[in-house]
């Protein structure tokens, strides 16, 4: 079982014991820095971080869980490459008596100690907002057409956004919205469709994507068309370093972040008592200076937070994980 080197001792002595973390992949910035992001906010806390890598591979994935069920950890964290795969793993390490904290990949099928997600719904309506406030700042009023690019429709993420974004949109009859996807979340599938709407429809005001990665095949498409920044409005959702690089020079208007920090360190807080097997109230939490709500759900304490807009005048603060910092806020243990 190869385990990466991820602790740091600068963090804390691990006295409290090990807390293994299931890797999907580590293939994008997201996952890379959701590696230092658990170590750094666990070590805060007092627990060494181990962290294990699938290679996007449920067979992987499921006998790594096996080899860290014989160690007998403090806690277990699963961001799963597979939902339905993973769970009776879930149960088997919860027999076991090793806790269970599931990371951004929420699973439903079986219960855990702490999960811990982030608001899609609610990232849906924070871009909402900022479109509206975009649109009326263009036309004079919140009315215009926007292309709306979604991700895989199998992907409850994208989905989640979805129904978050035109749920604020149905107050403003004006706006039109043409709502397609990106099939298996291609870069080069959303590049097609962005080019293919700026001749069906020449006057679209914003582009809506759901992805960074999305934004950047986005904006080849308007260059191939001659178009400038700024000459046609772009937001995008996720908040990854290319999203900010866009930002910084013209071509984006506004990133919605999908809180990677805000998530681990919603873990650390509440380790201590998954560790013990306390109980989790639910109710309303500060995670890194964004309210968050903890409910107890059929799968067990689920805490939601939600994303913060990204645009040029806060593109640099380190808070957002696209910036690859993570800050250096020392998180305190919920009592």
């Amino acid at each position: 079982m190869a385990a990466m080197g991820v602790f740091n001792p600068a963090y804390a002595d691990g006295s409290k014991g090990k807390i293994f973390y299931m890797v999907p992949t580590l293939l994008d910035e997201f996952q890379t820095e959701s590696v230092s992001a658990l170590t750094k906010f666990m070590g805060d806390v007092g627990y060494e971080v181990v962290a294990l890598n699938a290679d996007n591979k449920t067979d992987v994935q499921q006998s790594q869980m096996d080899d860290t069920i014989l160690q007998k950890p403090k806690a277990i964290i699963l961001a799963a490459v597979d939902f339905n795969a993973l769970a009776p793993y879930i149960d088997k390490a919860r027999a076991a008596g090793i806790p269970v904290m599931i990371f951004d990949r929420q699973i439903t099928s079986t219960p855990s100690d702490l999960t811990s997600v982030a608001g899609t719904v609610e990232i849906g309506h924070v871009a909402g907002d900022q479109i509206e406030g975009l649109l009326k700042a263009k036309n004079g009023s919140v009315k215009g057409k926007v292309l709306q690019v979604l991700g895989d429709p199998s992907d409850p993420y994208t989905l989640d956004i979805q129904k978050g974004f035109e749920e604020k949109m149905a107050a403003f009859p004006d706006v039109k919205i043409i709502s397609l996807p990106a099939m298996q979340w291609e870069a080069s599938n959303a590049g097609t469709i962005v080019s293919d709407q700026l001749v069906a429809n020449p006057d679209i005001d914003l582009i809506f994507v759901h992805a960074a990665h999305l934004a950047v095949a986005a904006v080849a498409s308007l260059e191939a068309k001659g178009k400038k920044p700024g000459d046609v409005m772009l937001v995008s959702s996720n908040g990854a370093p290319v999203g900010l690089d866009l930002i910084r020079k013209g071509w984006e208007n506004v990133e919605v972040e999908q809180p990677l920090y805000a998530q681990a360190a919603a873990l650390a807080m509440f380790a201590d008592k998954v560790v013990n097997k306390q109980e989790i109230k639910p109710g309303n939490y500060n995670v890194l200076g964004l309210d968050s709500v903890l409910t107890i759900e059929k799968w067990g304490p689920n805490i939601k937070i939600p994303g913060a807009a990204i645009t040029k005048e806060n593109v640099d603060e380190p808070r957002f994980w696209g910036n690859l910092k993570a800050p250096a806020d020392k998180i305190t243990p919920v009592q």
